[in-house]
């Protein structure tokens, strides 16, 4: 990852609801006095964990890498030559996937930390990738500029 990134975005568990529900079952531990101090520990990892995660996405002249810091300690990088077709998408998180974060299906993962919108990678040999996006047009814009010879829909 050495040359100047064409795109850049990072995204990180910043969902209102997510806190609330850290905070509702907190207050409970809390409420439920001593014997449940070891749950309140728990939530506090999980409220740390949720809060230092973040999604980094970067478009580079080799291809495109996808980062969930600090799960993953390098940048995993998808080759040009791994790429049949991209397009933008929206999606279901639940449905589709179970949730947000990185997310395993038959044939597919998913690197998504809000949202429902991102950019599907068909690749040619291995699972298709989704890349959970704020802006997947600039994505997506990023992608055919780095690969003027590809036809991105």
């Amino acid at each position: 990852m050495q040359d100047k990134p064409l795109f850049r975005e990072v995204q990180q568990f910043r969902q209102p609801w997510v806190w609330a529900l850290l905070g509702g079952v907190a207050l409970l531990m809390l409420a439920l006095g001593p014997l449940a101090w070891s749950g309140l520990i728990v939530v506090g990892a999980v409220a740390g964990l949720l809060y230092g995660l973040r999604l980094e996405t970067e478009v580079r002249p080799d291809g495109i890498y996808v980062k969930m810091w600090p799960l993953h300690r390098s940048a995993r990088r998808i080759a040009w030559a791994d790429v049949e077709r991209c397009e933008t998408t929206e999606y279901s998180p639940l449905r589709e996937f179970g949730g947000w974060g990185i997310r395993w299906a038959p044939g597919k993962v998913a690197y998504n930390v809000r949202g429902n919108r991102g950019v599907w990678i068909e690749r040619t040999n291995e699972r298709d990738v989704l890349v959970g996006s704020q802006r997947p047009e600039a994505l997506l814009e990023a992608i055919e500029e780095a690969v003027p010879s590809s036809t991105p829909e």
